[in-house]
């Protein structure tokens, strides 16, 4: 997975934005794959309901087991949302990072998020400390590992932009490769954060209200685009509706949005024995 690595990390040296669509089994990695994307990322909440259970719910051995699976879906590097890391520890960050390497992961992502409602975001100095502790693992592994450093402060009723970027260019000194504050509302803020740091920035789109292009979101300085768990939620939104149909009116006019068959089975001829 070398080389994956190494393409991975000249997606983000390169001009403009790419886009980084988010799988969550091997099916939608390998349609992912077959519609030309350069690289893959995993979904938490995806893997989560693939699982049925609720998003940071899973246990360490099953979102490895997850990254495992993804990263032999297909040539592409992949990089993992890692959520919190296994513990709130600088030390458990660490040993996040080499087990996910270890998968053959490109590379992952760490958030300041702590999973408790009442205290959702780590005191700044522990937040930094958890990213230097990712960096300096990431650093020691064997190849190439990109960490993203993630500031969840926008997603849990934190609206405050000035701690924001204040954690991101923390997190920028402390080593990360790539910084990331989902929940950017418009393209000014986009602007001001991009603006605020020398390294790579990750934008989420698929969340409501977020429709900008990936030309726009260019043009403000981002040079990485996911949709986190939108494409899960679109299939498993289809997914609900269709069975509330069959179990509210005992209908079944939902199978005249189904894809074809052959269309779908056409993603995956390449893996043809």
């Amino acid at each position: 997975m070398v080389q994956a690595a190494t393409t991975f990390r000249a997606l983000h040296d390169g001009p403009g934005a790419f886009i980084i669509p988010n799988p969550w089994d091997v099916g939608t990695a390998r349609i992912l794959a077959a519609q030309g994307f350069k690289a893959l990322a995993t979904t938490s909440a995806g893997m989560a309901f693939a699982l049925g259970i609720r998003e940071g719910r899973a246990t360490p051995e099953q979102v490895l087991q997850h990254c495992h699976t993804l990263v032999a879906a297909t040539d592409l590097p992949v990089s993992a949302d890692l959520e919190k890391g296994f513990g709130d520890s600088p030390e458990s960050v660490g040993e996040t990072i080499r087990a996910a390497a270890a998968t053959g992961l490109a590379g992952g992502s760490i958030e300041d998020h702590t999973g408790d409602p009442d205290h959702p975001i780590y005191e700044f100095s522990l937040a930094v400390e958890r990213i230097a502790a990712a960096v300096e693992a990431a650093r020691a592994v064997p190849g190439d590992f990109m960490l993203t450093a993630r500031c969840e402060n926008l997603l849990w009723g934190r609206d405050d932009l000035d701690d924001t970027i204040r954690r991101l260019q923390a997190f920028e000194a402390a080593g990360a490769d790539v910084l990331y504050a989902p929940g950017l509302y418009d393209l000014d803020t986009v602007r001001t954060v991009c603006s605020a740091v020398t390294k790579p920035v990750n934008v989420v789109m698929g969340m409501p209200g977020a429709t900008f292009s990936a030309a726009d979101l260019a043009a403000a300085g981002v040079r990485r685009i996911s949709v986190g768990s939108a494409l899960a939620r679109l299939a498993y939104g289809a997914f609900i509706d269709a069975a509330r149909e069959m179990s509210g009116d005992g209908t079944f006019r939902f199978a005249h949005k189904a894809m074809g068959f052959t269309e779908i089975e056409g993603h995956f001829a390449d893996r043809d024995p």
